[in-house]
């Protein structure tokens, strides 16, 4: 059953004979946060500043006194302060909640000990390998912590590892062979968490994965339109088409003004490069001009009907 929502509450009493009392005491009950609620999240909320302040001051630290710090220093503080943290996830019997949140900052760690290590014996801290490197090693912990932000630290590393080594190595890849890696890579873990949204995968992350696989095909799209035919130019077609496709498909079945919103967008945006495509005159702009300003009005209505829809349903 879904949860009470604020609205429900207030649609009951206009149409009822509910005394403020009991729209206070239903209030209280399925909407407000108690003093419970609120110690929790300020006990998260203290944690991970103390956590995030506590890595940047270790960035900070060896930003500021790098030229004064041997290189055994450098390495062992933070190979000691890596080694705490990981300690700490094992040994301390606390919430889940916590031990997951230590186990990012151990990830991060990770990625400054490499960026050190780099900067010491010159590997290139900026260089692919650095971030294949954190990727690989922080893996393991992302599989079995299976915490969201860990996740999506992983997945952002993923994805910067692929940008470099396009740039850095395979410079012979194509801007479309890239943006359909990506699309690919970032809707295989949209549509594996939608899937096991059931299970803990919250709602942010999916969006965030949905939104990063439409961003890459929509580039790769326009780009394979405008510049020039590219190998894999019809692939991608074809299965942004068939992902576009199923998530209208699920976003008109649920009434999910996301999917409603982006891929809509997202197809404003391919079709309107097609019509510059075609011709770049003065006529062909007023004609996009008119096309994107009908279809995100037209966008922009169907959300707003589709969101009365669903209150009228609750």
């Amino acid at each position: 059953m879904r949860k009470i929502q604020r609205e429900d509450i207030h649609t009951v009493s206009m149409h009822s004979n509910l005394t403020e009392q009991a729209v206070d005491k239903a209030l209280r009950e399925n909407v407000y946060h108690d003093r419970q609620a609120w110690q929790k999240f300020l006990q998260l909320l203290f944690f991970c500043l103390g956590i995030g302040f506590t890595v940047s001051g270790l960035i900070f630290f060896f930003a500021y006194n790098w030229a004064a710090l041997h290189k055994f220093v450098k390495i062992g503080l933070i190979e000691g302060l890596l080694i705490a943290t990981i300690m700490w996830v094992v040994l301390l019997r606390v919430k889940t909640i916590y031990k997951d949140i230590l186990l990012t900052a151990a990830s991060l760690i990770v990625g400054v000990l490499f960026a050190v290590y780099g900067q010491v014996y010159q590997t290139g801290a900026n260089a692919y390998d650095f971030f294949l490197a954190w990727t690989i090693f922080v893996a393991l912990w992302v599989w079995v912590a299976n915490f969201a932000p860990l996740w999506l630290l992983f997945m952002l590393l993923l994805n910067t590892t692929l940008i470099l080594y396009a740039q850095q190595v395979a410079q012979d890849w194509s801007e479309v062979t890239l943006s359909t890696l990506l699309f690919t890579i970032n809707a295989f873990a949209w549509i594996v968490a939608h899937r096991y949204r059931q299970k803990g995968a919250p709602k942010w992350f999916i969006y965030t994965m949905a939104l990063s696989a439409i961003c890459f095909a929509t580039m790769g799209i326009v780009i394979g339109i405008l510049d020039k035919f590219y190998f894999l130019f019809p692939f991608l077609t074809i299965v942004t088409a068939i992902t576009y496709g199923l998530g209208l498909w699920y976003g008109i079945k649920s009434k999910n003004s996301f999917y409603l919103s982006a891929i809509p967008f997202s197809l404003i945006i391919i079709i309107s490069s097609l019509f510059m495509k075609i011709s770049d005159d003065a006529p062909m702009f007023l004609l996009v001009s008119l096309f994107i300003v009908c279809s995100v009005t037209f966008t922009i209505k169907n959300l707003i009907d589709i969101q009365k829809a669903k209150s009228n349903d609750t």
